[in-house]
């Protein structure tokens, strides 16, 4: 088991947020949360990078507890994140932009640095863009600089929120096919999506949240087939 989480509850102030939530990944395996604006889905995300603290529960990756460590403790453990607006620099071109996180790993103990090749088989459009400043990018391009740049952490795991938002058709096929190369990277994935066809194209399994909780857990093709489900998924 790659990550394992245990009835974590989350506040803010008085509001609970997230309720007694439990999920697992395994190795090489992409994952899905499904859940309309609002149902928890980038809080559990947050929670598990530490840039949430949990009021209880438990986060354990590769078997080790690291529900009290600092979010840089937990990256160079193994964690990397794209968020859902990118956080592209503008100033920086697409280059300074990858490399920020290699010096990061710099510091590994295990002395592993990024193949910037293997980020252009991933994304291949980004050689062409590589000295182009980040704020002269469009939206899917951002995207595919924030997944590379987290990417360049050499990580276990990659937790992308809401990466297919606001993609065109034939820019969410691309995003579905560079996932499926980053598992066979031996890579995980835990992505939060509102849209079940988008998870049905890359995710194993998904897990439905709710009102902060996980009501159902299956494949993508169970979860479309319980008619309650679709009408929480707005389907």
């Amino acid at each position: 088991m790659l990550l394992s989480i245990k009835d974590l509850d989350f506040f803010v102030r008085k509001s609970h947020i997230l309720r007694s939530v439990s999920l697992e990944v395994n190795e090489k395996e992409i994952v899905g949360l499904l859940g309309r604006n609002g149902a928890g889905k980038s809080s559990i995300i947050k929670c598990i990078l530490g840039l949430y603290t949990p009021e209880s529960g438990s986060i354990l990756l590769k078997k080790e507890d690291i529900t009290s460590w600092t979010t840089r403790r937990r990256v160079l453990s193994g964690l990397a994140y794209a968020p859902e607006d990118a956080r592209v620099f503008p100033d920086l071109s697409v280059k300074e932009n990858v490399k920020l996180s290699t010096w990061i790993i710099e510091k590994r103990q295990d002395g592993e640095t990024f193949d910037l090749e293997l980020g252009f088989e991933i994304f291949p459009k980004l050689k062409g863009l590589w000295e182009r400043k980040g704020g002269n990018l469009s939206g899917g391009e951002k995207k595919m600089v924030s997944v590379t740049r987290a990417l360049a952490l050499k990580p276990d795991l990659l937790l992308l929120d809401e990466s297919f938002e606001g993609l065109s058709p034939l820019v969410v096929r691309h995003f579905s096919n560079a996932m499926g190369r980053i598992r066979d990277m031996g890579i995980s994935i835990l992505l939060a999506e509102s849209n079940l066809a988008n998870t049905a194209r890359v995710a194993n399994r998904a897990y439905v949240i709710e009102r902060g909780e996980a009501i159902f857990q299956g494949t993508p093709e169970e979860i479309e087939k319980e008619e309650s489900l679709s009408l929480i998924l707005g389907r």
